[in-house]
């Protein structure tokens, strides 16, 4: 997606350690005008799909999710919650996941009344480096024996682990920015 390209290039920040700082327009402040861009382009991708719920990770995710909902007929939106949380009660699917950024390991949750075995998700995240979050959500969607129609996935760093890690799962995913390396600078593939 050009579009988000030349956002990254423009406004994206790069850190040490391998972090691509987008919080000017995704994951800070939210630029809503590309994220319903965004919207459109995961709904062009998987429109042929029988998608009928989102499933997105907190919080940057959810921003994302909401605008790809509105281009699939409002299917209702599902966010993992990660780490324990006083409103989170009763019976929940839940796996764990260690945050690339953070380096900090999460309880990622999801409500059983949420989640059931008719359902077909669309996975939906900001970032897919290693694939821990992903995996996760994918996982939680094995317990609820939902089906994964596939991940859309803002930005994908292609030279780490996580994307052949899903794909090799079998699931489909469709990333809008592909990163090939950073150093210096940002390539795309």
């Amino acid at each position: 997606m050009k579009l988000l390209e030349d956002k990254i290039r423009e406004e994206g920040i790069l850190l040490k350690g391998n972090v691509l700082k987008v919080d000017s327009f995704l994951n800070h402040q939210m630029d809503v005008e590309l994220l319903d861009e965004m919207g459109k382009e995961f709904y062009q991708h998987f429109k042929d799909k029988k998608i009928n719920k989102i499933l997105t990770i907190e919080s940057s995710g959810i921003g994302i999710a909401v605008m790809c909902a509105k281009y699939f007929g409002y299917p209702k939106v599902v966010f993992a919650k990660k780490g324990n949380s006083s409103n989170l009660t009763g019976d929940i699917y839940c796996c764990k996941e260690k945050s690339y950024t953070r380096n900090v390991e999460y309880n990622v949750q999801v409500s059983k009344r949420f989640l059931k075995e008719e359902d077909h998700i669309l996975i939906i995240d900001d970032f897919l480096a290693n694939g821990e979050a992903l995996n996760a959500l994918i996982d939680i969607c094995r317990q609820a024996n939902a089906t994964v129609e596939g991940c859309g996935i803002v930005i994908t760093k292609s030279y780490q682990k996580g994307l052949k890690r899903i794909q090799d799962m079998g699931i489909e995913v469709f990333s809008l920015a592909n990163i090939k390396k950073m150093e210096n600078e940002i390539e795309f593939v």
